[in-house]
């Protein structure tokens, strides 16, 4: 099945770095959710959470490897370019998607169901969808923000406010991250057919889209300094830290929507990095300095 030059390109097919980053909100909302870190269960969560995206990865390149011959930035992925067979491909997208739900099932039922529902969502529905609707980004926004809730389901077997707080904080910010990526790759996404703008333009109403989603990732990352999330809470240092850090995210989406260069779309997409990762670690760091 696997031929020695075959090795280096799985890296490339399952794109580790963004697989990384995504397992990566998992495993800060488990050690949010638990009281006492389990060991074995955790590492069921990042290994089933590495299998679970790449197997998304790599059925989200099978689609469309034709399309990707179209772009600048994808035609030297691995299928476009051959280094990888289909059906070798296609046999590491059912195998770590089945082994990654199989983990997650070890976990509990919850967390295996939003794993098979993430799968579904960004492969049978967001994948195709990304050529007949801009609303192919509000699909793939849920499955998106599924791995900071199923961290917190990982460590609780529940999902309560706390849960649908954290998937809610992850949703909104996926639209001024995508959108600002889909306006600085606009037209290389033209040439696949791809509609990743809500208006399909880098026009105001984009700008004002992104200004707007923005805003309210902010907002949904204050809500639980007011005590209102159950045990998931930020205290006043907390918040004055996630408000600076929101700041920014706004600062960066208002400047494009006032001035729509690229380089403006690429700085928002580095900010909403840089927000989302920070956000996170404010979290865990305000959940230490309170024990």
């Amino acid at each position: 099945m696997f031929k020695k030059n075959t090795i280096p390109f799985i890296k490339e097919l399952i794109k580790l770095r963004l697989t990384l980053s995504v397992v990566f909100s998992s495993f800060i909302s488990y050690i949010l959710g638990c009281n006492i870190i389990n060991y074995f269960e955790l590492s069921l969560l990042l290994i089933g959470g590495i299998l679970i995206v790449s197997s998304s990865n790599i059925f989200n390149q099978i689609i469309e490897r034709d399309l990707d011959k179209l772009m600048k930035r994808t035609k030297d992925r691995p299928l476009p370019k051959n280094k990888i067979k289909i059906n070798t491909a296609l046999f590491l997208a059912i195998t770590t998607g089945v082994l990654g739900i199989v983990l997650m099932y070890l976990i509990n039922i919850q967390v295996a169901i939003l794993a098979a529902i993430s799968i579904f969502l960004y492969t049978a529905v967001y994948t195709p969808m990304k050529l007949v609707s801009p609303l192919a980004v509000f699909v793939g926004a849920i499955p998106g923000a599924f791995p900071f809730m199923i961290g917190w389901v990982a460590a609780t077997n529940q999902i309560g406010i706390e849960a649908i707080t954290l998937f809610l904080m992850q949703f909104f910010w996926q639209f001024p991250h995508f959108w600002s990526i889909g306006w600085s790759q606009s037209d290389d996404y033209k040439k696949a057919g791809f509609k990743m703008l809500p208006t399909g333009k880098k026009d105001k109403s984009t700008s004002a889209q992104i200004l707007f989603y923005s805003i309210w990732a902010v907002i949904i990352s204050i809500v639980p300094f007011f005590g209102i999330t159950g045990n998931l809470r930020l205290s006043l240092f907390g918040l004055i830290f996630v408000i600076i850090l929101g700041f920014f995210l706004v600062y960066k989406s208002y400047l494009l929507f006032i001035d729509g260069r690229n380089e403006n779309a690429k700085r928002l997409m580095l900010t909403s990095i840089v927000y989302l990762t920070f956000v996170q670690l404010t979290f865990l760091l305000d959940k230490v300095i309170q024990i």
